[in-house]
């Protein structure tokens, strides 16, 4: 699909410029990277009264998928980060409360991290905050243009993790 734009040259003479399909690509990387970062910026200043940062609500995100405490080494590799930035996250969140380290029953030389009664709730906030700054961002698009954009995204994201 090809798209039209008035060139800034042209733009006095009416002249059209046929946009191919390598700069539209560039323009969607663009804009995406603007739109991933307002929504980053705007849920790091929902965040801030909650005293968690964007980093430590990822990792109490993650946490909220286990069906059981993981480990620190599990959850650097879901997060995809070094196992020592999760040791300095899980410090912070353990100064608030948020999340506990337990020993594992079968072996107690491993240590695993379970969210405390605190991180539920805050993980409650973090969630209102996240739709929050999206429904900001989201604010110009109708029901029917969020549809589609969510099944474009969905078709994107498809097989992605």
């Amino acid at each position: 699909m090809e798209s039209r734009t008035t060139a800034p040259a042209a733009a006095t003479s009416g002249a059209t410029v046929t946009a191919g399909p390598d700069e539209i690509t560039g323009r969607l990387a663009d804009q995406l990277i603007r739109l991933s970062r307002r929504l980053h910026r705007s849920q790091r200043h929902l965040m801030e009264p909650l005293g968690v940062t964007p980093a430590q609500g990822r990792l109490l995100r993650a946490l909220a998928h286990y069906d059981e405490p993981p480990r620190m080494a599990d959850l650097a590799q879901r997060l995809g980060v070094v196992p020592r930035a999760v040791t300095t996250l899980v410090d912070a969140l353990e100064a608030q409360e948020l999340v506990r380290r337990v020993p594992d029953p079968a072996n107690r030389r491993v240590i695993r991290i379970e969210v405390t009664e605190a991180g539920g709730a805050a993980l409650l906030e973090l969630r209102r905050v996240r739709r929050a700054a999206a429904a900001e961002l989201l604010a110009p698009l109708d029901d029917g243009q969020r549809a589609a954009l969510t099944a474009l995204l969905a078709a994107l994201d498809e097989g992605n993790d």
